[in-house]
């Protein structure tokens, strides 16, 4: 594992940037696509900013998140409304996005028909996560229902997480599909995150599911 420390926020979000763009120009030289998983919440919106402009064969680029709740597309809530605002427009525009919410269906009775869709996206060619002070990733939240299931080697691709302290379910990529993707890549901000990423690496999955994930990835901070 790799740590990369960069002097501010602004400079973080450079280097993010170039690295993930890079690693999808790496993957599409020898892919006939590639997929790009990425996560909802405030940190990837400047990184999807700055991968917007650049110029990379997007057409060829699958995009799909790491995890979702389960609300419709243009809910406020969504992760797909961010995605589709900050990343796919100007030059990504061009990218696929593989959705993983389905109308008029239960997240319980979504998720194997999710899972058939997105076999022919792993493994995931370029991984972008995030981590909350919990030290969860995705929707693998510690001790939510759902998450040990999601997160049991013989897991499928999607899971549906239902944490108790959240107001709707969630879909999710199963910790053995995000610790499977090819390149992998941590933004982490704070001093707070920072030591709970330290002190995940100690821990036991169920206490800190990034660490079931991040081996072999780069990680990212700033403070």
């Amino acid at each position: 594992m790799k740590i990369n420390e960069n002097a501010d926020r602004d400079m973080a979000v450079m280097n993010v940037a170039h690295a993930l763009t890079s690693d999808l120009r790496k993957c599409l030289l020898q892919h006939e696509f590639a997929s790009f998983a990425v996560p909802g919440g405030t940190t990837p919106g400047p990184i999807f900013d700055a991968m917007s402009t650049v110029d990379i064969d997007w057409h060829r680029v699958h995009v799909l998140l790491t995890d979702e709740r389960w609300v419709p597309e243009d809910d406020a809530r969504s992760n797909a409304g961010l995605v589709k605002a900050r990343l796919l427009t100007g030059k990504a525009a061009a990218a696929q996005f593989v959705s993983l919410y389905r109308d008029g269906l239960s997240v319980d009775d979504a998720a194997p028909q999710v899972a058939t869709a997105l076999a022919s996206e792993v493994p995931i060619s370029v991984l972008l996560l995030g981590m909350g002070a919990d030290m969860h990733t995705a929707s693998l939240f510690p001790g939510a229902p759902g998450v040990a299931a999601a997160m049991a080697p013989d897991a499928p691709l999607v899971c549906a997480v239902k944490p108790a302290d959240q107001p709707e379910a969630r879909i999710t990529l199963s910790a053995q599909a995000l610790s499977g993707a090819m390149d992998k890549h941590l933004v982490i901000f704070g001093d707070d995150k920072r030591a709970a990423f330290t002190a995940s690496r100690n821990l036991p999955p169920e206490q800190a599911p990034i660490s079931a994930v991040i081996s072999g990835g780069t990680v990212h901070w700033a403070a």
